[in-house]
């Protein structure tokens, strides 16, 4: 599968778990920041599905709760968002 193609489904597999509008346009930074919001406003809101949602993912518990620690070295939503945008590219490559 050519780079491109593992973009696009990353793209859509984040559209698709995250109900993210309009990825193909975005750059992968902007497509981050959008991903990195939306997960703040889930921490807020829907705690417990987004968790759920990491575990359907197969995102590592213990990387998890690392992220969401009150000492953690950025805030809970970066680095969650770093962990789904890495998991969804894994997916896509795989």
């Amino acid at each position: 599968m050519s780079d491109k193609n593992k973009d696009q489904l990353t793209r859509e597999l984040l559209a698709r778990d995250f109900a993210l509008a309009d990825t193909e346009s975005l750059t992968e930074e902007e497509l981050f920041r959008n991903l990195a919001d939306h997960i703040d406003w889930l921490i807020s809101h829907r705690l417990e599905w987004l968790l759920s949602l990491m575990y359907r993912m197969d995102i590592d518990e213990d990387r998890v709760n690392k992220a969401l620690h009150p000492a953690a070295e950025e805030p809970a939503n970066i680095g969650l968002a770093r962990l789904v945008l890495a998991r969804q590219k894994q997916r896509a490559k795989t």
